[in-house]
């Protein structure tokens, strides 16, 4: 067995792990990014309210994505942006769902 498919079966089961926890806590996680958002801002005091609303929208998105992933690879083309990020790539106008998924 090669190093690198030493690396990937080690890693399966943390990014497995790390699925579930972003599904259990993904509302709470975006919270305290709204919060940390909201207190760089005010620190700030609005000089960079364009780069944290970005890189926060980001933030939930990666997230977002752990949460859905759920062992898979790669993004779910047809899933909707956040509606803090201001719409979807490519148009789509459906937000992403509020809160984790229901439990398989």
């Amino acid at each position: 067995m090669g190093l690198l498919d030493n690396m990937k079966a080690r890693i399966g089961p943390a990014k497995e792990k790390v699925s579930n926890l972003a599904q259990r806590h993904g509302g709470t996680i975006g919270q305290g990014l709204d919060r940390a958002a909201k207190l760089v801002d005010e620190k700030t005091k609005g000089k960079y309210s364009d780069r944290i609303q970005a890189g926060t929208g980001k933030a939930k998105d990666a997230v977002d994505r752990l949460a859905h992933e759920g062992g898979k690879g790669g993004r779910s083309p047809d899933r909707g942006a956040a509606p803090e990020t201001g719409g979807a790539p490519g148009g789509a106008s459906t937000p992403a769902p509020e809160g984790p998924p229901p439990a398989p």
